[in-house]
């Protein structure tokens, strides 16, 4: 099971800081280079499980400092898609 230590981005959530955010995550569980993670393909491609999914999301759930939907992988299905979902909901 992936377990990462969240960290709060400092300043404003842009959709830039939560992209860079879901790279660093999704890099750390794939174990890769944050250079090798395409925000625009599917968190399906990264071979992110259900399971995974909702340990995203609860991390997100930290770094917005509001509750999120365990399904929001689902609805937004790329890093691009999410942090572009999340920048205008917290704007």
């Amino acid at each position: 099971m992936f377990k990462k230590k969240v960290v709060r981005p400092s300043g404003p959530l842009t959709q830039s800081v939560l992209r860079d955010w879901l790279v660093e995550y999704v890099a750390g569980h794939l174990k890769v280079g944050e250079d090798e993670v395409d925000t625009s393909v599917t968190f399906e491609t990264f071979g992110l499980d259900s399971r995974t999914a909702v340990q995203v999301s609860g991390a997100l759930e930290k770094v917005v400092e509001r509750r999120l939907s365990p399904g929001l992988l689902y609805e937004y299905q790329t890093i691009d898609e999410l942090s572009a979902h999340l920048a205008e909901e917290l704007g």
